[in-house]
């Protein structure tokens, strides 16, 4: 990564209070690893966006945008792995932060985050996710957590509160070695959903995973790659939209009613 995009990055750093971020671990791809898909989303040729995104390619060493937005200012902002940066339109320097509205108050990177990162949810292979339910299970949400993480056991604790819903967390061991390790031996456990419980609850595990227990946790980090998830716990709500950090569980409440409804 260049010296541009981590400076920006340590900014972003910085500014998160709610998250662990970290940056998944780099690993050569194997024969099975399923391929980058095609960036459907990149600016229209010839336009502003596209000229921006470019010289921001030139500029950064090659890092090309996932997308790019005109936004307030003469400003436009740049979309890399689920982050939003702010530049000109020569990307004479790039920012990292939050833009509010004065007047509103209303978190204007935020909301540019919900419309560009909001997912598929149908789409999400939930069979390779943690299967947790409580009451009618009638709700669904899905989680992104690392069992390593601080926030994603303030996360889970909290929500133990919920009534009637089904959650689906996918173990996303990015934090460390020892992430992995802790989430094989969760994942090949003979009750998936009471050790993950334990654990989050009691920093309780289970034994060891036996070494030919297959996991789907390279696929998991894959997904979350995908969707531009860098840092844990994320939630994704079943209209497509997210939450980054350990999301209060009154907050969480009104989302899967907004859902509801």
């Amino acid at each position: 990564m260049n010296r541009l995009i981590r400076f920006a990055g340590a900014m972003a750093i910085s500014l998160a209070c709610s998250m662990a971020w970290a940056q998944a671990p780099s690993k050569p791809e194997s024969k099975n690893a399923p391929s980058k898909p095609e960036n459907r989303n990149a600016p229209a040729a010839g336009s502003p966006e596209a000229q921006v995104a470019a010289r921001f390619a030139e500029k950064s060493g090659g890092q090309k945008p996932d997308q790019v937005f005109k936004s307030r200012g003469g400003l436009y902002e740049v979309l890399i792995g689920g982050q939003l940066y702010y530049v000109d339109s020569d990307v004479t320097f790039v920012l990292a932060g939050r833009m509010f509205d004065p007047r509103t108050r209303e978190d204007l990177t935020q909301k540019r985050l919900d419309i560009a990162l909001k997912v598929d949810f149908k789409s999400l292979p939930l069979d390779r996710a943690v299967k947790t339910v409580r009451g009618d299970g009638s709700r669904v949400m899905v989680t992104f957590e690392d069992p390593n993480c601080g926030y994603c056991k303030r996360l889970w604790q909290g929500m133990a509160e919920l009534k009637n819903v089904t959650i689906y967390t996918f173990l996303f061991p990015i934090l460390s070695p020892d992430s992995m390790e802790k989430s094989r031996a969760i994942w090949c456990s003979k009750d998936r959903a009471a050790s993950w419980d334990e654990h989050m609850v009691q920093n309780k595990l289970p034994p060891a995973a036996p070494s030919d227990c297959k996991t789907p946790l390279d696929q998991n980090v894959a997904l979350g790659q995908e969707l531009g998830i860098s840092g844990t716990p994320t939630i994704v709500f079943a209209d497509g939209t997210r939450s980054a950090g350990a999301m209060p569980v009154a907050a969480i409440e009104q989302r899967l009613a907004a859902v509801k409804k």
